[in-house]
Parts: C-alpha cells; structure tokens; sequence
C-alpha cells in the first residue's frame, strides 16, 4: 500500500460516505505507512479524530484498504508532531472509514484547522482594502495574527453584513497557519460549535469534545450571536473559554453586534467577551468604497484586458451602493460579466442598464440599526441607553432625534419603530416624532444635529 495508492483511494471514500464526513474527519489524515503485520498507520492532528474515524468508519476504511492491499489487517492512528514524527501512538482494532472527494483547492485544503470549518482562499489581509471605519479592527488583527502574547484577549470583532468581520477572521487564520504552524488553530461558526456540542451530548463523547476544543492554541468563533439563548451550549462556550483563557491561549470572537446588545447572552459570557479589545467595524464610508471597487477592477482587468471602463463609473457606484460591500462587489462582479458576454464597454448607460434592479434596491436603505447607532455617536451616548428605557434628558432626547430619523428617512411603519426602541408603544413614536418637528424650529442646535446626521446617514 503506498501513499499514491491511499490518494487514489480518497475519491473512493468520498462518494461512499459523502463530502461533508471526509472534509472533517478523513481529509486531515495523512497516509503513513503499512508497518508488518498488515498494520496501515495514520497521522492524525488529535486523538479524538483517530478516535472517531476508528469507532464510525473504521470497517469502510479497511475495508477499502484491504481490498486495494490484501496485506492490510489492521488500523493505527498516531498524533503527530510540528516536524510530522509520531508524538504519541493509539491502536485501534476496528477503524472506521471516511469519504474524500476530489482534491481540494488551496482555500479548502485546511487540515490543521479541522475539525472546523474551510478557509476562503480570497480573505487575506493582501485583500483586504483598510480605511478610516476599519482601521482599527484591521490593526488589531494583524496584531494577533502574529501569534505571540497580546494584551487583549479575546479580541471581539463586530458589525453589519459586509463589513468584513468573516474576511479579517480568515485573515488571521490564514497567517497563523502559513507563518505559525506549530500552533493548533481552530476556526468555525458558532452554529458549528452547537452542533458539535449536540452531537457529542447524543454520542456520549462530551470527554472528547472538551478534550478537543480546550487543547488548541487559538479558537476562533465566528457569528457567536447564534449561541445566545441556548442555555447549554452557553454553559459549555462558558467553561470553554475560561479554560483556554487560564491557559494563556488566544480567543478571537466575531457578532453581528456588541456583546451588550446581544439578546439572551448570559451576564457571565457577556462579562468575558467584554474583558478583551472589542472592535467595531463601522459601515464603510465614500472613500472605502471606492477603494474595495478600485482594488476589484484591478483583478477583473486580468480577466478582461480589452473592456473599457468609462470614467466615473466607479465613483458611481461607490455612491449609490452604500450599506452592504458584498452588494457592491456583487454588482462590479455582473457589470464586468454582462459586459463581456455583450461585447459593449462599459458606459454609465449600460451600467444603469445593467443594475437598474440593485440601484433601485439601494435608493434610502438606511436602516434603523444604522440610524440608531449613528445617533448614539453622535451624542456620545452607548447604544443600548438609546434604546433602554432611562427616561432621563440626556438619553430621551437623542432617542426623540433617533425615532425623528427612523420615521424620514426609512419606510418603516410606527409601530415596527418602536419595537425597535426597546418595545416602545406606536404612540411613543409619535409623540417624539411631534416634539423634534416642533423643536427644529425653536432650537437652532437640534435643527444642526438633524441635518448633520442625515448627511452622514445619506453619504
């Protein structure tokens, strides 16, 4: 049996136990070797993979074995050090096997972060387009992703869709693994964290997932929103992250929000997310935009050398797509695409043509999110006193000018408003909505803190 053989043989694994299994469990095995006696030898990243290859598929997997080598009898998975020699040896008489699909890409191949999930070859820093809104996140992600001893731990990055919370985690994943390979790295989603904790409950194996998830060296938890309110899988996130903060190692958390904003976080976990650096990445600006599209067109002009890109275009768009960066590179993605399929340089006509339905989507898309965390800045006021229930002057009147906002600038009905604020009666709404129209004319300084922020909120 040779290593060739065994390479042959993944094809095989995959359309037997499907894809899914042989990502996570057989794609980050290495073949060894046949040791006398017909023993096929893995290297394995931890024991609780051997472990778990052995007991779900070790038939399969020697049964395929054996019949490409009939000298094959039995399964050996080791754990392997940095330099890839055997670090500790563990036999197991009936090994299981595990489905391997066709060779991975670069952005897939990841068997140091697995069990976890697979890495996108195009979030790199090299990629990543820095700007006044996420400077700061991407300075102190740098900072990690050097792997030595921080001052801040966890680092809680967190934003809107298509801020690039995902793009700096794999960021830092991927410069661990290339400039830091003797450290265990783990990435994957919350929702994958869940799962995992399910199974391992449904399995009785809870040892070997506490084993898994507290011997690595940098745990990275994407969307850690999706645990709040489920009360076990918060308890064992719990346990988790004190345990590997006791150890010195490296947490490095993403949220669609703060961690004071996320509905039905336990006050504990709350407490822990909070002690580290928390980073906001903020809705990308004019310039930044500009910058992501400008950055894109230099790699569509490789793949389109002869189209024309008519001056001001991208200025354009920078312009009128303001609230999502994935939308906006999806919209240069179909431009250059459609005009390439046409034949056309691209024109301000084709482009209107062309993304007559997204421009239309992206006309006054300010949410209330958006208009709520902008008045909070404004006034230097937190968040969650905005939309709290203090009644007190320096909180109620940002949230009257909040509401004010809501109701110009969004097609959101009254009552959607003030379930928005904290629960707050349709009435309410109105009734702060009637006091700001009446003060703007009294009160020159709310009248200026008005147009200030719808400008900031229409740029």
């Amino acid at each position: 049996m040779t290593k060739d053989q065994w390479g042959a043989l993944q094809n095989q694994l995959s359309s037997t136990i499907g894809e899914n299994n042989y990502k996570t469990w057989i794609e980050p095995m290495e073949f060894h070797g046949v040791e006398p006696g017909g023993v096929a030898v893995f290297n394995v990243p931890t024991n609780f993979i051997g472990t778990y290859v052995s007991q779900n598929f070790g038939d399969i997997l020697l049964a395929k074995l054996s019949g490409m080598d009939t000298d094959v009898r039995r399964l050996k998975f080791q754990v392997a050090n940095a330099d890839n020699r055997p670090a500790a040896a563990q036999q197991q008489p009936r090994p299981a096997p595990q489905a391997q699909p066709a060779p991975a890409t670069a952005a897939q191949t990841n068997s140091d972060l697995l069990p976890g999930a697979p890495l996108d070859g195009r979030f790199t820093f090299d990629s990543f387009v820095v700007g006044k809104p996420n400077e700061l996140a991407h300075a102190a992600a740098k900072r990690v992703a050097e792997g030595g001893q921080v001052t801040f731990n966890p680092l809680f990055l967190y934003g809107g869709v298509g801020l690039g919370k995902t793009h700096l985690m794999h960021a830092i994943a991927w410069d661990l693994r290339n400039n830091r390979p003797d450290l265990n790295v783990l990435y994957l989603s919350a929702e994958q964290f869940m799962y995992r904790f399910v199974q391992a409950l449904r399995e009785r194996r809870m040892m070997d997932f506490k084993e898994l998830f507290r011997s690595v060296d940098v745990l990275m938890v994407d969307d850690v929103q999706f645990i709040a309110g489920k009360d076990s899988t918060q308890e064992e996130f719990f346990h988790t992250f004190n345990a590997l903060v006791d150890q010195n190692k490296q947490i490095i958390i993403s949220a669609d929000r703060a961690p004071d904003e996320i509905k039905d976080l336990e006050n504990r976990i709350r407490s822990r997310l909070q002690s580290g650096l928390v980073v906001d990445l903020h809705p990308t600006d004019y310039e930044l935009r500009l910058g992501i599209l400008q950055s894109k067109v230099q790699n569509y002009r490789e793949q389109y050398p002869a189209l024309q890109l008519d001056d001001g275009i991208l200025e354009f768009l920078a312009h009128r797509i303001s609230t999502n960066v994935r939308v906006l590179e999806g919209a240069l993605t179909r431009l250059f695409a459609f005009a390439s399929l046409v034949g056309q340089p691209i024109t301000m006509e084709l482009t209107q043509d062309c993304l007559a339905d997204v421009l239309r989507a992206s006309d006054r898309k300010i949410s209330i999110e958006e208009i709520q965390r902008k008045v909070a800045e404004h006034y230097h006021i937190r968040l969650s006193d905005l939309i709290g229930p203090k009644r007190v002057r320096n909180f109620a009147r940002p949230r009257q000018v909040a509401m004010y906002l809501c109701k110009q600038l969004t097609a959101r009905s009254l009552p959607e408003i003030g379930r928005r604020f904290g629960g707050r009666d349709h009435t309410t709404v109105m009734h702060g909505v009637k006091r700001i129209e009446e003060l703007r004319t009294q009160d020159s300084q709310i009248a200026d803190d008005i147009e200030l922020l719808r400008r900031a909120l229409e740029a």
